[in-house]
């Protein structure tokens, strides 16, 4: 018993970094899922069943690629491959406008999971989601809000950032 309870307390030692960085992206996952399941279930009530659907599925799997290989050991900010992670895991996951080669090219329903994302993001670190897209993401991914593009992420906002009951 003495023997296992070293080995348990130097297992613990030496994966302490892991668990909170598991934990970090267990939490995020969490909140885009929650925006996920109200987003597809408002969608589903307007009549958008198999999108909305798609939607909550897609909350499922939401940066599962952050648990393995080169993102999990380097998509945290004490990483002098920070930057690297993020390209990679930007380019490669379909929530990203760089994996589309530009949010123009997304699918709906990749745009509405972005939105998702971008909105737990905001709530994580206490920023205005609204004003986020306004006047960062619109340079950034070179979009105005009154566009195809800009109207879609309005209504997404809309529908998720509205009151759950009547």
């Amino acid at each position: 018993k003495g023997s296992n309870n070293k080995s348990l307390n130097a297992t613990s030692m030496e994966t302490l970094p892991d668990i909170d960085k598991i934990e970090d992206v267990l939490s995020h996952i969490q909140n885009v899922q929650r925006n996920c399941y109200k987003l597809g279930l408002k969608l589903i009530k307007h009549g958008e069943v198999e999108f909305g659907r798609k939607l909550i599925a897609n909350g499922q799997v939401h940066d599962n690629s952050k648990f393995t290989g080169f993102e999990f050991r380097h998509l945290f900010y004490d990483s002098p491959l920070l930057q690297e992670a993020i390209i990679n895991h930007s380019s490669t996951n379909e929530h990203h406008p760089e994996c589309w080669g530009g949010i123009q090219h997304m699918p709906q329903i990749y745009l509405a999971e972005m939105v998702c994302d971008c909105a737990a993001r905001s709530a994580e670190f206490g920023s205005d989601i609204r004003k986020w897209f306004a006047e960062v993401a619109t340079g950034k991914y070179k979009f105005e809000m009154d566009d195809a593009v800009g109207k879609n992420i309005t209504r997404f906002l809309d529908l998720l950032l509205s009151a759950a009951f009547k």
